[in-house]
Parts: C-alpha cells; sequence; structure tokens
C-alpha cells in the first residue's frame, strides 16, 4: 500500500508564503506607527495638544488602506513586468497602475476615516478638499510605488534563480540515475552472455546438468527483475543473487569451485549497489583458476570498519600483472564496477585492487542499514 503524504517541500513552501504575508503586514504597521510618531511628535513641537487619537486613526488607516490594495498591486506589477524587449509597452502599464493605485488608496482613506472617525468618538472627519487631495497623496504614492516594485522585481529575481537552481539539480540527478540505469543493465547482458555460454559448452557433457544450471539461471534472472528499478539492495539480497549464480557456476566446474563466504550477520540488511559482487566474482571465477591443481578458491568478506562496510572479493589466481604501475585493461565488469560507485557515493567510496598470492578486490562504501518494516 503507498501512502502518499504532503511533502517537505510543499509545506515549506506554504510556511514561507504564510510567512511572507505575516512579514508585510508587520511591515505595514510598523510603516504606520512610524508615520505616527513623525506627525504627532511634529504636532507636539508645534505646540498642538490632544492630537494622538486622529493622528493614529489617520496613520494606520493609511497603512491598511494600503496593506488591502498591496496584493492586488503584486499582481498587476508582476502581470507588466518590464524586460529589456518589453518596456515600451509595459512602462505605461506600470504608470497606469501607479495613478490607478494612488487614486484608490486616496479614496479608501478617505471613506474609512470618515467612517470610523464617528465610532471611536472623533466627531465628523473631514478630509479636505478631495481635488488638492489626490495629487497630494500621488506625489507621496510616487516613491513608496517605486521602492515596492524594486522589492517585487528583487524577491521574483531571487525565487527564479533559486527555482532555476532546483531545476537544474534535479536534472542533474535524474541524468545521474539514468546513467547508473543504463550501467547496471549493461551487467545483466555481460552476465547473462557469460552464463549461457558455460550452459552451453555443458550440454554437450551433461546435459541434466545443463538442465539444472538454466533453471539456477532463470530463478536468478527473476529475481534480478523483481529489483529491477532499484539501484540498492540489501547485502542479504545481494548475496541471495550471487548464490544463484555460484550455483550455475558449480554446475560447471562441480568440486573444483570453491567460495568461502565470511560474512558479518549483523550486516544483513546494510545497502549495497545491486549486482556489485557478481562481476567481481565471475572475473575470479574467470581468471583464477590455478594451472597447476585446475582449483578454484574465491572468498567473500563483508565486515563493519567504524562506519564504513568492506566488502572483499580475494582469489588465488596469478592477480593483475602491472597492477602497480598502472598498465593494465579494465574489463566490463570493474571498469563498470567503477563506475556505478563514482555515481552512487562520489569520493564517499573506495575500491582498491591488490596482488596478494592472488587478486584482493576491497570495496569500502558508507554503511547504511535499510529501517525495518514495522
Amino acid at each position: 500500500m503507498r501512502v502518499t503524504t504532503q511533502s517537505a517541500d510543499d509545506r515549506n513552501a506554504v510556511m514561507s508564503r504564510k510567512t511572507a504575508w505575516l512579514l508585510t503586514m508587520l511591515g505595514f504597521t510598523a510603516f504606520g506607527l512610524l508615520s505616527f510618531e513623525y506627525r504627532y511628535l511634529d504636532d507636539l513641537a508645534r505646540g498642538h495638544q490632544h492630537t494622538f487619537a486622529m493622528r493614529m486613526l489617520e496613520e494606520m488607516t493609511g497603512a491598511y488602506v494600503g496593506l488591502l490594495l498591496f496584493p492586488l498591486v503584486v499582481w498587476v506589477v508582476r502581470r507588466t513586468r518590464i524586460h529589456r524587449n518589453n518596456w515600451m509597452r509595459m512602462l505605461p502599464l506600470n504608470l497606469l497602475t501607479l495613478v490607478a493605485f494612488s487614486a484608490c488608496d486616496t479614496a479608501l482613506m478617505s471613506l474609512s476615516r470618515s467612517l470610523l472617525s464617528p465610532l471611536v468618538g472623533l466627531g465628523q472627519y473631514n478630509y479636505g478638499i478631495m481635488l488638492y487631495r489626490y495629487p497630494m497623496e500621488f506625489a507621496k504614492h510616487v516613491p513608496l510605488f517605486a521602492i515596492t516594485l524594486g522589492a517585487i522585481y528583487v524577491v521574483d529575481s531571487y525565487r527564479e534563480a533559486r527555482n532555476r537552481q532546483v531545476a537544474a539539480a534535479d536534472l542533474e540527478a535524474r541524468l545521474a540515475e539514468a546513467q547508473l540505469q543504463n550501467l547496471r543493465l549493461q551487467l545483466q547482458p555481460h552476465f547473462l552472455f557469460n552464463a549461457l555460454n558455460t550452459i552451453s559448452s555443458m550440454m554437450h557433457e551433461d546435459v541434466n546438468r545443463a538442465d539444472a544450471m538454466l533453471a539456477q539461471l532463470s530463478d536468478l534472472l527473476r529475481q534480478t527483475l523483481r529489483a529491477v528499478n532499484a539501484q540498492e539492495v540489501t547485502l542479504d539480497e545481494e548475496l541471495t543473487m550471487l548464490r544463484k549464480y555460484l550455483v550455475v557456476m558449480e554446475g560447471r566446474f562441480g568440486d573444483d569451485l570453491n567460495i568461502d563466504f565470511a560474512v558479518d550477520p549483523d550486516l544483513s540488511q546494510a545497502l549495497v549497489p545491486q549486482l556489485i559482487l557478481q562481476p567481481l566474482v565471475e572475473n575470479s571465477i574467470r581468471y583464477a583458476r590455478d594451472p597447476e591443481t585446475l582449483k578454484l578458491t574465491v572468498q567473500i568478506r563483508a565486515s563493519r570498519d567504524g562506519g564504513n562496510l568492506l566488502l572483499q572479493v580475494r582469489d588465488r589466481g596469478p592477480g593483475i600483472p602491472d597492477l602497480e604501475k598502472g598498465g593494465w585493461f579494465k574489463g566490463i565488469g570493474l571498469s563498470n564496477t567503477e563506475q556505478r560507485l563514482n555515481g552512487l557515493y562520489g569520493s564517499n567510496h573506495r575500491m582498491i585492487l591488490e596482488n596478494t598470492g592472488g587478486l584482493t578486490v576491497t570495496i569500502q562504501l558508507p554503511l547504511r542499514i535499510e529501517p525495518a518494516i514495522a
């Protein structure tokens, strides 16, 4: 059952909008109080007494009428935004918005003060001759509108830049995921070809054994396809798939193939890249056969090293000539494994190849445990 919940980004976006409007309201309130302080102290400086209530009414109605109109102004400004290629058309629209805003603000201030003044015991309010009030308030609205316009442009530019950054990061992540998926899928045909080639060669020697190997291969492929979209699986799942592959190989090599597992049981739910061990073991089986005894011995280790997971595949073959000099060619298995590790973990991993009486491949990954399902 899939449970869909509101994402953290959606919740943060809602909180951001609420916070923005709360800050806007506080800003208009602060502007009104500062305007009141200026006007009231100016009255006291001129010896005009008992103007506290009237100045408070005038300045706060002015501030909250501006707050009432502000969303509409923002809406219009964003739809008539001035760009380099449209300024001749949008500049007049912005000027028209300024004139309309100033006229509406002045008319609403007059109306609100006329309605509220008698209610708070200040008597009839006289705003003077409106013919002069409109151009008077317009002179004050011009710098306020310019500041508002600039603030909207700055906020929108920041938001657009941030959205572009998030979109670019999301695209990069999707491309990386697609590359990883492609690399993982490359392993399956490579592995399938080798496994079928093994079964084909066995078909001429022992039909029943080849048939059993084919059944094991089918079982392995079914399990692989069930996790087709997973880049990581638990170590337990990875080892299960590896053991199925080894059953196929044992059908070919019989008792000549000796596999030694040493896995910390506490790491069964540790996350590892899917099919990370199979190409390493396949390389050992392919190149590490003892030329004298014809025996194949492969050791597979999984252990904890502090906050890291260590995966190790070791054989007793000839190793890699000129490994220390770097003059050797990486096959599909090793190069693919290296690219997948780089894509999944970046610099938070290591893959070390050593000639130690055979070849030892050690992979160090960040230890992450899949949470248990309740």
